[in-house]
């Protein structure tokens, strides 16, 4: 449809170039004394040579200036530049009526009117090759377009297939760790899990998800996570209570969440971990702080993956259109994030 309508559009553009073309000589002689015969040799024959020649490029000789056939081409045009040179000569002979003998004025040289015809000609070879590499140009960057659409579509995918299998393990070590002096708490963490999943497998195939199911989502992921925890570690969070109806891409946050509890939490010290999220006018802030206690070099269960994976996305997803930082304040590591929806 869109090819038709481009196509439609281009043929009345042309149509109407060479009726103003055509009409325009014949408008500035009305009502004069003009001589019709010579605004045919002089502009109508011209015009429809001038025609003839863009078109035969346009249409079948342009094809060969893309391929080893340029040289046919060049001597192609040459050919049919210098029959119509000929042809027009050989018309004006028919139609000019004898000159008397020594009126008329001076005559250019033959040569010179040959010259100047053929470089005349020239003039439609150069608009069709012009136009033609013109939208040679607009259909490669078209392609490169889609091309680079393919391959943003595949690398996000690729980065969420990563994503989700970090988070269920994070999940699942954590409800592991439960079963053995909290059955009851690793059931309950259980049939959370479950609601994650749903979520994860309902929502996340879509290019943007409202912010209030992603809120809704941190909530029940936060829940799951304290379970385990004991009294040592206290858990504050901070959204909106009116959420404003922006869209977003699924799990933008979590990598940072799941940081805050893996890296925020000491089974003998106390740890503090905070998330808040504020919204000014279209633009998200979430800021997530936590105790700092390192994992060591044993411990290597997917560190690093999320936060790593949440750059990327975001480099692809909102280019220029957001902020990312990380800094270690007091004993507190700080991971502040600001994003812009529209």
């Amino acid at each position: 449809m869109i090819t038709l309508k481009n196509k439609k559009l281009e043929v009345s553009i042309h149509l109407l170039i060479w009726l103003v073309l055509f009409f325009l000589p014949a408008a500035f002689s009305l009502g004069s004394d003009g001589n019709w015969l010579e605004l045919f040799k002089h502009f109508w024959l011209q015009l429809m040579f001038l025609a003839i020649i863009f078109y035969i490029n346009y249409f079948v000789l342009i094809n060969w200036l893309y391929t080893d056939k340029k040289l046919y081409f060049i001597f192609t045009n040459i050919i049919l530049i210098i029959a119509l040179i000929i042809l027009k000569q050989q018309i004006f002979s028919l139609i000019e009526t004898p000159r008397p003998k020594g009126g008329g004025g001076r005559r250019p040289p033959e040569g010179f009117i040959y010259f100047m015809d053929f470089m005349i000609y020239m003039i439609p070879v150069a608009f069709a090759i012009a136009i033609n590499s013109g939208q040679k140009m607009k259909q490669a960057e078209e392609i490169k377009r889609e091309a680079d659409n393919i391959k943003l579509k595949s690398e996000l995918q690729h980065l969420k297939y990563q994503l989700q299998p970090h988070f269920f393990f994070n999940a699942l070590n954590n409800i592991y760790s439960l079963i053995d002096f909290a059955p009851e708490k690793a059931k309950h963490s259980i049939h959370s899990l479950s609601k994650l999943m749903r979520h994860l497998l309902n929502k996340t195939d879509v290019e943007k998800i409202r912010l209030v199911d992603e809120i809704d989502f941190l909530n029940k992921y936060i829940e799951l996570m304290t379970l385990r925890l004991n009294d040592n570690t206290k858990v504050f969070t901070s959204f909106p209570k009116m959420i404003p109806n922006l869209e977003i891409a699924p799990l933008l946050f979590i990598s940072v969440v799941e940081n805050a509890f893996k890296h925020g939490v000491s089974a003998t010290q106390h740890s503090d971990i905070s998330f808040k999220m504020e919204i000014v006018e279209d633009e998200i802030h979430f800021t997530a702080s936590n105790s700092n206690f390192p994992k060591t070099e044993r411990d290597k269960s997917g560190s690093g993956i999320g936060v790593e994976n949440l750059k990327k996305r975001l480099s692809l997803l909102y280019p220029g259109k957001h902020e990312f930082h990380s800094h270690l304040n007091n004993g507190m590591y700080i991971a502040e994030m600001k994003l812009k929806t529209k």
